[in-house]
């Protein structure tokens, strides 16, 4: 060990004047503190910005092609190109629309979005958010896409529909229309979905844990999901109230992704019942598309608009679905990380305070060693240890306080009010790098708190230090 160093830590050690002890103990606690309350700031914004990424990412895909209009009849062509990309993990059609849906009395808005049950599992994370039931009842036996008619024959017009409204038979509101076959009348459903000789099986919906509270709607009830009201006057070309189409839907599966937009609002069916159901034909809405690694989205979405090629096609990667929540929680992270690292800076001072009292302290000892040979360099390395020691002490008490912290958050959990906050917990992300990053930053603070006393220190001159003595 150097000669410095071994003074420097004498001098740290002397318990002659406790005074300097005294702050230095707090210039140790004020670093501890800053490094723990760093590191406990950025593993939670760094959690909630994991947590947020997930929760869209479980119940969106990474990549959505869409097509302006409502004439997305190609987007098989469009699944086989998507396929061939070495990036890509699964893809599938969508259809989504916004609808009501009822069980007995109790109402809510909902969006439905039809998807390909034996393809969800590759695009989106839904299977492993379900509680309860299962995609096994969402695609009824026998059910195709439905190109069968409604790709020969445009849907009703408003006018049309108006029509038929006024040539109810008994002058009280007209039938619903029968949205599974236009030529043959489907017996009626049976309320609890069995199969009976007149009484086929009910196409199956998985509902949001949330949403499923709201409607009083357990695995296997049946519920109603209904179109909102269209209509024209055929006379007068006002707004007039045209009875929805209603079709019946069983519970299959109830999912909870923790994120409470999604729990309260969205509904999964078959796409060929979305089809047939929006009048949409052989069409859909779009093409989600999942990849290998999220990272790559972009690069992905410009090899797909080349394969393309020029048409009305929109692709969206997943960070434009919520660029503004991302958005401000990158900018929120990084924020609290400048604040806290001013912390740390303010509890640097009291280094400086500890090194300034301590050079005043010891000139005695400084013109000793000065006049023994001690360079002006040799004399700023003692002092430079001290400050050393001390930060790198606070730092070690911080990163262990500030893990035990977050470690103590992730395992037994906070818990917060979704309907503020969104999620239902306080996420923690426990990693490597956000330490290693907060140690060297603050390391580099308390070392650039010393340079001014240890500078001064050796500044000292002999003569100076025993003029008084």
């Amino acid at each position: 060990m150097a000669y410095s160093n071994f003074i420097g830590a004498r001098y740290l050690s002397s318990r002659k004047k406790r005074s300097i002890s005294a702050i230095g103990v707090i210039a140790i606690s004020g670093v501890a503190l800053g490094v723990a309350a760093l590191l406990v700031v950025i593993s939670i914004a760094s959690g909630f910005q994991d947590e947020f990424t997930k929760k869209v990412l479980g119940v969106n895909s990474h990549v959505l092609v869409m097509k302006y209009g409502l004439d997305f009849t190609e987007y098989r062509d469009v699944i086989a190109k998507a396929e061939k990309l070495p990036e890509v993990r699964g893809v599938a059609p969508f259809v989504i629309q916004e609808m009501m849906i009822s069980k007995e009395a109790n109402t809510s808005g909902v969006l439905l979005k039809g998807v390909d049950p034996h393809r969800l599992g590759d695009v989106l994370d839904l299977p492993n958010h379900l509680v309860q039931g299962g995609l096994e009842g969402l695609r009824i036996p026998g059910a195709a896409p439905a190109a069968d008619f409604f790709t020969k024959k445009t849907p009703l017009s408003l006018i049309e529909q108006a029509s038929r409204n006024l040539e109810s038979p008994d002058g009280g509101p007209p039938p619903s229309r029968d949205v599974e076959s236009p030529t043959k009348k489907s017996p009626p459903a049976d309320p609890s979905g069995n199969d009976g000789a007149q009484k086929p099986k009910l196409p199956g919906i998985i509902l949001g844990k949330t949403l499923a509270e709201n409607l009083e709607a357990n695995l296997g009830d049946q519920v109603q999901v209904t179109t909102p009201t269209l209509g024209l006057d055929l006379l007068g070309w006002s707004a007039a109230e045209a009875t929805p189409r209603t079709l019946s839907f069983r519970v299959v599966g109830i999912f909870y992704a923790g994120f409470l937009e999604y729990d309260t609002r969205l509904a999964y069916v078959d796409y060929y019942q979305a089809q047939r159901f929006f009048d949409y034909g052989d069409s859909v809405t779009g093409v989600e598309i999942t990849l290998k690694d999220i990272h790559t989205s972009k690069k992905v979405a410009q090899n797909i608009k080349s394969s393309l090629g020029p048409g009305p096609y929109r692709i969206t990667i997943w960070q434009q679905l919520n660029e503004s929540l991302f958005t401000a929680l990158k900018m929120q992270k990084v924020v609290l990380t400048i604040v806290l690292a001013v912390i740390v800076g303010v509890a640097a001072f009291n280094i400086i305070a500890t090194l300034v009292m301590m050079v005043f302290d010891k000139r005695r000892e400084i013109a000793i060693l000065k006049s023994m040979g001690a360079t002006h360099g040799e004399i700023a390395r003692i002092f430079l240890y001290v400050g050393t020691v001390v930060g790198l002490i606070g730092i070690a008490i911080g990163l262990t306080v500030g893990f035990g912290v977050c470690f103590l958050l992730k395992e037994v959990g906070w818990p917060l009010d979704p309907k503020v906050y969104l999620i239902d917990h306080l996420p923690v992300r426990i990693e490597i790098m956000d330490f290693v990053i907060t140690s060297i930053v603050a390391f580099t603070i308390c070392l650039l708190a010393t340079i001014l006393p240890s500078l001064s220190a050796s500044a000292l001159h002999p003569v100076d230090g025993i003029r008084n003595d």
